[in-house]
């Protein structure tokens, strides 16, 4: 799965990623089986983040209205446990927010140590909504890619790890999702006419991701460009994902010292 991983300073084609690619895999038994593992390492490791309390991780999640980016959330981070996980999503900007550099209310929102945070959308948002309804200049977004490129170095630098998910949808599931919330009295309150004309915008959000995924894909902080029509098969990229990078930073909670173990032991078991 690391094959969806997108090359530092290499030039992305949306066209080239299958948004209904499945990795050979079938939907049953068997990836329902996978997902039940990879959820019980993710509980371990988050525990031993925790312990740890030195390091966190950073999930950020984008994609265009429907790629399933709270649907990722609720599935794969379910075995979470909340004590150690942090979840903010972006929407527009407060007049307050405004007075500041667009990264000002990010950074208030990133994990601490020990901590697993999620971000439902983030400050790509001010390089891709913005850029596509003509709200920042193309030189703009530009000088944006690389304050965002330093501003993850300085987050992984200081000890978090992050890992970005653009969740890959086509036009057609979009449509096809979009009607089931149209069709479905409980899920209508997740649609509204804005995003029908936001779907006009399809190709300017296309070029906008693929300008973006490409200027700020790292080796501290890469891309993944993970096939998303099929939602079992998006969980099963996330979590496999995140257990690889958790098991890769092997976190260790620390031993308390000064104890005698043994006597701990013997007056436990003899109360």
């Amino acid at each position: 799965m690391n094959r969806y991983r997108v090359a530092p300073k290499s030039r992305v084609s949306l066209k080239d990623h299958e948004a209904n690619d499945s990795g050979g895999y079938k939907r049953g038994e068997d990836v329902a089986d996978r997902m039940e593992q990879l959820k019980k390492n993710l509980d371990a490791l988050q525990e031993r983040l925790y312990a740890e309390a030195t390091r966190a991780v950073l999930i950020v999640l984008q994609g265009i209205d429907t790629a399933g980016k709270d649907g990722t959330i609720r599935h794969v981070m379910s075995g979470l446990s909340p004590q150690g996980c942090t979840v903010a999503s972006f929407k527009a900007p407060t007049p307050l927010e405004l007075k500041h550099d667009f990264l000002w209310r990010v950074h208030a929102s990133c994990p601490p140590h020990g901590y697993i945070g999620i971000f439902n959308r983030s400050h790509y948002e001010d390089v891709l909504i913005t850029r596509v309804h003509g709200q920042v200049t193309d030189r703009e977004a530009h000088r944006r890619f690389g304050q965002i490129r330093a501003f993850e170095e300085l987050l992984t630098a200081n000890g978090t790890r992050i890992l970005k998910f653009f969740l890959h949808i086509s036009k057609e599931e979009q449509k096809t999702r979009l009607l089931a919330r149209v069709d479905d009295p409980d899920k209508r309150w997740k649609i509204s006419p804005q995003d029908l004309k936001e779907r006009e915008y399809w190709n300017k959000y296309k070029d906008a991701f693929e300008k973006a995924l490409a200027a700020t894909s790292t080796t501290a902080a890469p891309w993944y460009v993970v096939p998303a029509n099929h939602k079992w098969y998006r969980n099963l990229v996330v979590a496999d994902r995140l257990v690889d990078a958790l098991e890769e930073m092997d976190p260790r909670p620390p031993t308390p010292s000064g104890i005698d173990w043994k006597r701990m032991r013997k007056e436990l078991r003899g109360s």
